[in-house]
């Protein structure tokens, strides 16, 4: 009891007096605890739900990633078969844990490290994939490596670039050449199968004043399987100074005891693309592109090598992917892949209504083939058809939806495509 209610000689008032200043307290502590409050709220008005408070602990915060993988999260789960990787799978995405925890790191054993990963990686795919004395770019987006070796390409050919930028390409301007079998995605400057023509385009480009840059060559394109004729066209962009770059499925055979003449042609380029994820069956492994160019300064300027670490450790999930595989389990993975698709092309050919597209590409990984068949008597120039009467026979259902998917796919120009990969 405080020193002045105690004298007070009426116990009444005393204890009236005891009653208020608990009271006016509450009152006091209660204002103070709504300020506090709205503080908070003011701090933390446009912080989502999830980050508000002191955290959420790790079994929900897994629970919620297990929701949203398997349907909304406000949703029960759902019985989903997830995908199994396998174990090297597991060893892939160890990799980027890995590199995470290498980061931390002091400078000097962190450079050593992703030195060691780097040359390593660099060195193992050059030797499997008969590019000898390459170097290596690391990245996530297939069509990244194509983007800087435009870069290097040129940095190498416009010497005053480095100083005047664009400029120094307005007066004699790049060119570009695709092949007509190009994926999706990359735009097609000049389109021709025909080497001759090519050659063409290229001597009217540089009557123009224009400089030819870069050609793109591909070996077994996902779209139509296509490999083109590499040996004559690294002969053509020797004979004017043009930087050929190739991408392809059809590079995963360079690893096989025994390659196409066409394919192989592809180790004397001067880069090519790899997509070792994909053909190997490992998630998140980066695409690799290999190059080969002397000038050090002009690859680092092109962005294709880099002095941070971070960088360097793009390689680490494919580097113990590779430890792990062994060269035979590469190989074998290959084989398997190609020896799976010469027998469903084999498979395919006794089937009626069905055309292989492309039978001249020798241990391809790629089959495309469509429907043929047409209904006697029908217009193929019409992109549509009668239905069938009720009373048509099962025979005549089945010839009418093969007749229906070859307009589909002529009238598209895309053809049924398989791709078996593990």
């Amino acid at each position: 009891m405080d020193a002045s209610l105690e004298k007070i000689a009426d116990p009444t008032l005393a204890e009236m007096g005891k009653n208020l200043k608990e009271a006016m307290k509450m009152l006091e502590d209660s204002q103070r605890r709504t300020e506090e409050e709205n503080g908070k709220k003011l701090l933390s008005g446009d912080i989502p739900g999830p980050l508000q408070g002191s955290g959420q602990d790790m079994v929900s915060i897994l629970q919620l990633v297990q929701n949203l993988m398997h349907g909304d999260e406000d949703e029960q789960p759902q019985s989903t078969r997830i995908q199994n990787i396998g174990e090297q799978g597991h060893i892939s995405l160890l990799g980027h844990s890995l590199g995470a925890y290498i980061s931390t790191l002091d400078k000097e054993k962190l450079r050593k490290l992703t030195t060691r990963i780097l040359s390593d990686t660099t060195l193992w795919l050059c030797r499997i994939f008969r590019y000898e004395n390459g170097c290596a770019y690391f990245h996530e987006e297939e069509r990244e490596g194509l983007a800087k070796i435009c870069r290097l390409a040129i940095h190498s050919r416009y010497e005053d670039f480095v100083v005047d930028g664009f400029n120094v390409l307005y007066n004699r301007k790049p060119v570009l050449y695709l092949s007509a079998a190009a994926r999706p995605g990359l735009g097609q400057y000049l389109c021709n199968q025909d080497v001759a023509f090519l050659e063409k385009l290229i001597k009217d480009d540089i009557e123009r004043g224009k400089l030819p840059l870069l050609l793109v060559a591909n070996a077994g394109t996902a779209a139509v399987g296509h490999t083109d004729k590499i040996g004559r066209l690294k002969e053509l962009c020797e004979q004017y100074g043009i930087w050929l770059h190739v991408e392809g499925v059809n590079l995963a055979t360079l690893a096989l005891g025994y390659v196409s003449s066409s394919v192989l042609a592809a180790t004397k380029c001067d880069s090519m693309t790899l997509t070792p994820g994909p053909w190997l069956g490992l998630p998140a492994v980066p695409a690799v592109t290999l190059y080969k160019h002397d000038d050090p300064a002009l690859t680092l300027v092109s962005g294709l090598t880099s002095n941070k670490p971070a960088d360097k450790l793009r390689a680490l999930p494919l580097w113990l992917s590779l430890q792990y595989l062994g060269l035979d389990g590469i190989v074998e993975r290959i084989k398997h892949a190609c020896q799976l698709s010469q027998r469903l092309q084999e498979s395919l050919k006794k089937v009626n209504h069905i055309k292989i597209l492309v039978e001249d590409e020798l241990s391809s990984p790629v089959v495309v083939f469509r429907f043929f068949q047409e209904l006697p008597g029908s217009d193929p120039g019409l992109n549509a058809i009668p239905a069938p009467s009720a009373a048509a026979s099962a025979v005549g259902r089945e010839r009418h939806s093969c007749d229906a998917l070859n307009r589909w796919v002529r009238t598209c120009h895309v053809p049924v495509l398989l791709r078996l990969w593990l």
